[in-house]
């Protein structure tokens, strides 16, 4: 599937991603998939892809964006689109396929072999327009859950397709780590609360 002379590059859809994980309930450790895809070729790019809200006073999402960017990967964010949909409820829209989609065909003339995290089958098309130059196309999502999270269209254009699961050892946080975040995270809560009063 891969070769050790390839140029690699990854397109991380993080909502999707994110969300693939959840389902099949690990975390993902960043580090480690860095690693991973660095002994599988050579890894020319790894970005991250994830749109934010911007007036929040805190993001959750913002730590981990900064980890990123400070860690080898290419975050690229866009400001999320806050609106209320027809049962009045708040709702957040932030799409990021165009930007993937256009990064991937900039570095399609120096990428040999695309690695695809999302399951969006609004992808398809990009997938087929690299294979169209040449280019190796391996989706990373599952189809362990129910129902899948990635589109079937998406799975039968790409070259290969990774099932998330068979990367959990390689790529997940192993759950004594997650706890042990969670620990931290409550107790920095806590004495923030403390500090209010």
């Amino acid at each position: 599937m891969f070769d050790a002379r390839e140029k690699i590059a990854l397109f991380i859809d993080g909502a999707n991603l994110y969300a693939t994980s959840r389902a099949l309930g690990f975390d993902i450790d960043y580090k480690k998939l860095l690693v991973a895809f660095q002994a599988r070729g050579y890894l020319l790019r790894a970005y991250y892809y994830t749109a934010m809200v911007e007036d929040q006073e805190y993001s959750s999402i913002r730590p981990l964006i900064d980890w990123l960017d400070y860690n080898g990967y290419s975050v690229v964010t866009k400001p999320a689109k806050e609106f209320t949909d027809a049962a009045g409820r708040r709702r957040i829209k932030g799409n990021m396929d165009i930007e993937l989609a256009i990064d991937a065909m900039e570095l399609a003339e120096t990428v040999d072999h695309f690695v695809l995290f999302s399951g969006d089958g609004d992808f398809r098309s990009l997938v087929e327009a690299l294979q169209r130059k040449g280019r190796k196309v391996s989706v990373v999502s599952t189809l362990s859950t129910q129902p899948p999270m990635i589109a079937d269209d998406l799975r039968r254009q790409a070259d290969h397709f990774i099932d998330l699961r068979t990367l959990q050892t390689e790529v997940g946080r192993s759950p004594a780590e997650r706890e042990a975040r969670l620990a931290r995270r409550a107790e920095m809560e806590a004495s923030e609360a403390d500090g209010q009063d």
